[in-house]
């Protein structure tokens, strides 16, 4: 009798789980709550900037950016080159620039005044990591970045997109959850009043490129992606590119998670498939 009881037990919960999940993903599938179609013209965005273009997020900025048509010039800046950036310089597109302390912008002076819009993707794992490290490189590097690029471009309009981070707050208990709440407020703070927007993303789990995958990333992106718990690396380049496109629909603070992140790549499709003739 006692077997029975046991098994019931510990079944219980996965049998909720799987119903839970299962009805999430059916919710979602069915779901319409898609972005209205754009209504007034493109923001230009013809010269933009990457960061972090040999991680995971952004490589796949760079291959949907690539794959743009309304980006005329891609300037990478970067501690090392990859195959993609490779592919990108030979491709003209690209302008690849070597750089290694992320404090100091001064010798990208004449790039940084051209620039339209620029998509940070730079960062590490906490792991290993203590705050004051990690501080430097989620906080006070894109900081400095804005604060240097603010004196410098005449623009009219320009926009910066940081990725952060899902379930953030800052009375967490992580030290990364908290710095990553921390540079999304210091950088809404410098661009408040100025020309500039500050846009942030805060993705649960990002799968890279298909291509760049291994078969336990894929396994984790299929099992998130039908609860809306995931999203491709080149879904974020795409949603920041449509976010872009927008202008001042979006405005300074404003913050995209998961689902909205998935709703504006998917938007970004549907334009990019009208202009070129082909359905969605």
């Amino acid at each position: 009798m006692k077997r029975p009881r046991i098994r019931t037990f510990f079944l219980a919960p996965l049998v909720l789980f799987a119903l839970f999940y299962v009805a999430l993903a059916v919710f979602l599938l069915v779901d319409d709550n898609a972005v209205a179609p754009l209504a007034t013209p493109l923001a230009k965005y013809d010269t933009v900037a990457i960061f972090g273009a040999s991680g995971t997020a952004g490589d796949g900025i760079l291959k949907a950016a690539l794959a743009n048509a309304d980006i005329g010039e891609i300037h990478v800046i970067t501690r090392r080159a990859t195959p993609r950036i490779e592919a990108g310089v030979a491709s003209g597109k690209v302008k690849m620039t070597m750089h290694q302390d992320y404090l100091d912008y001064s010798a990208l002076h004449a790039q940084l005044a051209k620039l339209d819009a620029v998509y940070w993707a730079i960062g590490t794992s906490s792991v290993g990591l203590d705050e004051k490290t990690y501080g430097r490189i989620h906080v006070d590097f894109p900081v400095q970045f804005v604060r240097q690029w603010l004196a410098l471009s005449d623009k009219a309009e320009t926009s910066f997109h940081y990725i952060s981070s899902s379930d953030i707050s800052a009375d967490s208990r992580m030290m990364w959850a908290r710095e990553k709440v921390r540079a999304e407020n210091t950088l809404f703070e410098i661009a408040e009043g100025s020309r500039l927007r500050v846009i942030a993303y805060r993705p649960d789990y990002i799968g890279p490129t298909k291509e760049e995958a291994n078969l336990g990333q894929n396994l984790l992106y299929w099992f998130f992606a039908p609860v809306g718990s995931a999203v491709r690396a080149t879904q974020i380049g795409q949603a920041m590119f449509e976010v872009t496109a927008r202008g001042s629909e979006f405005a300074n603070g404003d913050r995209l998670g998961t689902r909205s992140i998935i709703r504006y790549s998917d938007a970004y499709e549907s334009r990019c498939s009208l202009v070129s003739g082909v359905l969605p």
